[in-house]
C-alpha cells in the first residue's frame, strides 16, 4: 500500500534531516571545510542551513496541516539543490588529498542521491508522481 510507504518516508527522511540539521548546529566545522569559498559569511550560512533542515523535519511529520508538510517538502528540495555546491566542492576537495579523501565510491553515489532525495521529499507528501506507474492517455490524446 502507497500511503503508508508515504508516511514512513516522511518521518525516514525527517529524521534524516533532523540529525543533519542538528548536526550543521552542534558541530560545524565539518560543514564550513566543505563550503566553496564564493559563500559569503559561511558560519551564518551553515546555521541557518541546520535551521532550515530542522524545520524542514518538523514539518513533514507534523499531524496538523498537509499544506504545512508540502511546504516543508518544497523548502527541503529547495534547500538540496541549494548546498549541492557544497557537495560538488567536497567532492574536489576530497579527491585532490593525498589519500583521495572518501574517494569516488562514497562521492558518485552521492552526487546521483541528490536528485533522488529531493524527488523522494517531494513524493512523500504526493508532489511528485512515480517513475514507475505508466501514465493513462486521455481518450482525447489519441
Amino acid at each position: 500500500m502507497i500511503v503508508p510507504a508515504r508516511a514512513a518516508l516522511r518521518f525516514a527522511l525527517a529524521a534524516a534531516y533532523a540529525i543533519a540539521g542538528y548536526l550543521h548546529i552542534a558541530s560545524p566545522a565539518a560543514f564550513l571545510s566543505i563550503m566553496p569559498r564564493f559563500i559569503p559569511f559561511p558560519g551564518t550560512v551553515v546555521l541557518l542551513t541546520g535551521i532550515a533542515e530542522l524545520l524542514g523535519a518538523l514539518a513533514l511529520v507534523q499531524p496538523v496541516s498537509a499544506k504545512l508538510r508540502r511546504a516543508g517538502a518544497i523548502g527541503l528540495a529547495i534547500y538540496a539543490i541549494c548546498v549541492f555546491p557544497a557537495n560538488i566542492n567536497h567532492f574536489i576537495l576530497d579527491m585532490n588529498r593525498p589519500n583521495g579523501g572518501l574517494g569516488l565510491a562514497y562521492h558518485i553515489p552521492r552526487m546521483f542521491a541528490q536528485p533522488v532525495i529531493i524527488w523522494l521529499t517531494l513524493w512523500c507528501v504526493d508532489l511528485a508522481g512515480s517513475p514507475f506507474r505508466r501514465h493513462r492517455s486521455h481518450a482525447g490524446d489519441r
